[in-house]
């Protein structure tokens, strides 16, 4: 059976505009006017800002989120022609008025229209993941049963034909990966779940109380389900489905919307079909491994700025032009607190995400885990003095998404115009993560101009850790003087000094009485043999305590 899957390959060039219009139409996207084969690849997609203008591939598909009357769409399509965009996608139903209709001819842009209910995220998930390229480190694209691996779209359309019933292709989470055509033939509760990519929370619950799930991952054959729920919680036509594995491991599961059981000749063409998946489904497992290392080697390259760094940055886009550099990690006590797998699992996840934000800010920014940090470039579009400003901006509002689970830090470095500049902005980058990641405060963002004492305190303590330093002096001798006889004058004297001499202030910090306060003082002076009047000799002693770094009481 899975020869005849071979059958129905789509012809189109995997990134055209038509492609897209094959895979994604009739349930998302409707071609409203222009042609959509003129460009043969698309460049990228991009969701258009009319506060901050976007800097647009060539060919790029933009998505005209809230742009809706005539007059505004006939001024971005004259811009997106200047850019040389292919398609620009707006909220269904298009107002296309001859206005609209000339202008798009004039710049060569197709216009598209998004159905009602479709979220925008959604979309430019699925356009995002429809474009992705699938053969990282091979010269030609790879196939499996005839078709490009890892395209599953293609694959569900074939399937789609084998079984003459429209199809969904599920991860465990019920999460839709891919459909074929004819999604208008199922019922209204499948076209849902295509516009919002996900099978909805009353179905699932529904199927999860009748123990679908649950049979559907014992077994590796399909299983059929009748129709169920009333009212707008029903789901009208039967569906078969039967699980995607590797091994033991489920990887998704496949469903299509049938009017009855299917025949013992179908019924063995979904089980092979649900083999090839899992293939495909493995190799873009693999696939995107392959990508985030060889993004991360080809990140980590640039960021040294040796001899690869400039070959590095021409293979990521981003050579000849300013960059900012970014850097995410978990705080130490969120990195301390998990088992090691969890904490990779997490940084991965978080890294995800953050590439994700970036792509947004910028299509061309790159982003990529390297050890244990998460670093981004972006390219600066304004002037390069108002780059850390923005690059402020862009981690608050990536940190205003991820929330607190785990209490990322974003460290930023200066705007780097050249290689050499790039190293040393990244090293700024990594100054300002280490001294947020130790802090215990509310700072979660910084550059290094922001925090750069508390940075050369932390370098301090290395030096005099290398070094194997020990307390001398005025501070040898508190030290001594308390071990022997249980007091408390090395606490005394980094009270007042944290006080600036205030010895009310420091009194409380310690919670005793201020003439106890008073007295401990002048045996701090008495046993120290520390004149405290001295400016020179307060400035020794506070940074012994900073660098010396003491036992706690």
């Amino acid at each position: 059976m899975l020869t005849a899957m071979t059958q129905a390959p789509n012809s189109r060039p995997r990134a055209s505009l038509g492609r897209v219009l094959d895979d994604l139409g009739a349930t998302l996207l409707d071609l409203v006017h222009g042609d959509p084969e003129r460009a043969e690849d698309i460049g990228g997609v991009v969701i258009h800002d009319p506060v901050d203008a976007p800097v647009l591939p060539r060919d790029a598909l933009v998505l005209g989120v809230g742009v809706d009357e005539p007059e505004r769409v006939v001024e971005l399509l004259v811009e997106l022609g200047q850019q040389d965009a292919a398609g620009l996608v707006l909220r269904a139903p298009v107002q296309l008025t001859p206005e609209v209709r000339s202008a798009a001819d004039h710049a060569g842009v197709a216009l598209l229209g998004l159905s009602r209910g479709a979220p925008w995220a959604h979309l430019a998930a699925m356009l995002r993941s429809l474009l992705a390229e699938g053969d990282v480190g091979v010269a030609e694209p790879e196939s499996l049963g005839g078709l490009p691996s890892g395209d599953l779209f293609a694959v569900a359309n074939a399937i789609a034909s084998l079984l003459d019933a429209p199809i969904t292709i599920e991860d465990r989470s019920s999460r839709v990966l891919a459909f074929s055509g004819r999604q208008d033939e199922a019922d209204p509760s499948r076209v849902e779940t295509i516009l919002g990519r996900q099978v909805p929370e009353r179905y699932s619950r529904i199927l999860n109380e009748r123990g679908v799930f649950r049979d559907l991952h014992r077994t590796d054959r399909p299983i059929f389900i009748e129709p169920a729920g009333e009212g707008t919680d029903a789901f009208s036509m039967p569906r078969v489905a039967v699980a995607v594995r590797a091994g033991d491991e489920v990887l998704g599961s496949i469903w299509a919307a049938v009017p009855g059981p299917l025949s013992e000749e179908r019924t063995e063409a979904l089980c092979d079909a649900a083999k090839l998946v899992a293939l495909h489904l493995l190799r873009v497992r693999a696939g995107a491994d392959v990508q985030r290392r060889l993004r991360a080697d080809l990140l980590s390259s640039a960021l040294e700025g040796g001899a690869g760094g400039r070959e590095a940055l021409e293979r990521l886009g981003l050579a000849g032009q300013p960059l900012l550099v970014l850097g995410v990690a978990v705080s130490e006590a969120d990195d301390e607190g998990g088992d090691g797998a969890a904490s990779e699992h997490e940084r991965q996840r978080l890294s995800d995400a953050f590439a994700m934000h970036l792509s947004a800010v910028h299509p061309r920014s790159a982003a990529a885990l390297v050890g244990g940090v998460t670093y981004g470039l972006v390219p600066v579009a304004g002037p390069a003095e108002d780059g850390e400003e923005r690059a402020v901006r862009i981690a608050h509002d990536f940190l205003d998404r991820v929330g607190d689970r785990h209490r990322p830090v974003l460290g930023i470095g200066p705007v780097a115009h050249d290689l050499a500049g790039l190293a040393f902005s990244r090293a700024s980058t990594d100054r300002a993560l280490r001294v947020l990641r130790g802090s215990r405060g509310e700072r979660r963002v910084a550059r290094l101009s922001d925090i750069q004492v508390e940075a050369l305190m932390l370098e301090l303590r290395d030096m005099v850790a290398a070094r194997g330093d020990k307390p001398t002096g005025s501070l040898a001798k508190l030290m001594e003087y308390d071990r022997q006889h249980n007091s408390f004058l090395v606490q005394t004297l980094q009270a007042w000094l944290d006080a600036f001499g205030d010895v009310i202030a420091a009194s409380e910090a310690l919670y005793v009485h201020p003439n106890t306060f008073r007295y401990r003082l002048r045996r701090v002076a008495e046993v120290g043999e520390i004149n405290l009047g001295d400016p020179e000799a307060r400035f020794v002693a506070m940074l012994q305590l900073r660098v010396l770094t003491p036992p706690a009481p």
